[in-house]
């Protein structure tokens, strides 16, 4: 349906209405006028004419509009509010339609934001029932053993207790990573920037991790060339914790006799770190996900190699918390690459 505005049509009805007026003015009128007095009448009726129709719609359509447009508008649009408000006084009615139209779009992008939410939410809670449970129920297992006579079995009784304090373990690092993504998350985790060499911290990971890669028989490189430090600006604390996580995540899910490699490379005012591996990789509808909590490419076997799903989501955290990104790339039985940046020190 065509729209006009209100001067618009005030014009069109106007026009009608001398037309109509005019012809029955030159039909029952019986003096003859002169030109003057003729052209004089037309202004003035015109005039009056168009004023009159157009005081008649702004109080009896415009105002009535305008509240329930002010109502729409009033719904804050990409952090627009302040300015749309200020335009309500000069909007015509040919813009409601294309307003309400794009406040109709944007309630329904909304919606299917907070439904996406929604179902995020109860993915989440049912993400850390799942993680909870295993060891609850564990513990439970072993206590009621316990209780039932086991204690006084020496070959029982010590062997359900070490298992009980490994699923207590396991119960306080969920707890305990779920703590850092939510401070991370909400901001109170306070980063303590200072000036940091990239290759010692890499060669204490290395360090940390090299039993476990001598059990899987793989073997730890730097990709580059480490004969000089390279220093960043960064929360040591931090970027051990996501160095160990993706070294731990590479020996975990490498192929025996594989390798995991670290390397930087200069981006002038950052420094690229990439943490490879020639293991099973992932396919590639998983890469987007990667970083969700508890996300599990292999759920199984995850839970074997002891992790709690939350570590590539607390990585994430940490490297934007530092103003920064981090990207995967990764090919099924070829391996996986983590880039990220950091700030080159000064």
């Amino acid at each position: 349906m065509k729209t006009y505005s209100a001067k618009r049509l005030s014009l069109y009805i106007t026009v009608l209405l001398l037309l109509s007026n005019f012809g029955f003015f030159l039909i029952e009128s019986k003096k003859d006028f002169g030109l003057t007095y003729s052209f004089i009448f037309v202004v003035l009726f015109c005039a009056v004419s168009y004023f009159l129709v157009l005081f008649i719609l702004n109080t009896y359509i415009n105002d009535k509009i305008k509240p329930i447009y002010k109502t729409i508008r009033e719904v804050p649009i990409s952090g627009k509010k302040g300015k749309l408000l200020e335009a309500i006084s000069t909007t015509n009615i040919s813009d409601v339609q294309k307003e309400v139209e794009e406040w109709a779009k944007n309630q329904t992008q909304e919606i299917t934001r907070l439904k996406d939410l929604e179902k995020y939410r109860k993915e989440f809670v049912g993400n850390v029932s799942h993680e909870l449970k295993t060891p609850i129920f564990n513990i439970q297992g072993y206590v009621l053993t316990l209780l039932e006579g086991g204690i006084d079995d020496p070959k029982i009784n010590k062997l359900y207790l070490q298992r009980t304090e490994k699923s207590i373990d396991r119960m306080i690092s969920i707890v305990e990573d779920l703590e850092s993504i939510t401070k991370l998350e909400s901001g109170e985790l306070t980063l303590n920037c200072v000036e940091l060499d990239l290759v010692k911290l890499t060669e204490d990971v290395f360090e940390l991790a090299q039993m476990l890669a001598n059990e899987r028989n793989i073997s730890l490189q730097f990709a580059t060339k480490t004969d000089k430090p390279i220093m960043v600006l960064a929360d040591k604390k931090r970027i051990m914790e996501v160095m160990n996580n993706l070294v731990g995540n590479g020996i975990k899910y490498g192929k025996k006799k594989g390798h995991v490699k670290v390397g930087f490379y200069d981006l002038h005012e950052t420094i690229l770190i990439e943490v490879s591996d020639n293991g099973i990789g992932m396919d590639k509808a998983d890469l987007y996900r990667i970083f969700e909590r508890f996300y599990r490419v292999d759920k199984s076997r995850s839970r074997e190699q002891g992790g709690t799903g939350l570590g590539l989501s607390i990585v994430k955290h940490i490297i934007e918390a530092h103003d920064q990104t981090i990207n995967v790339k990764s090919v099924v039985d070829k391996g996986t690459t983590f880039t990220f940046t950091l700030e080159k020190a000064k």
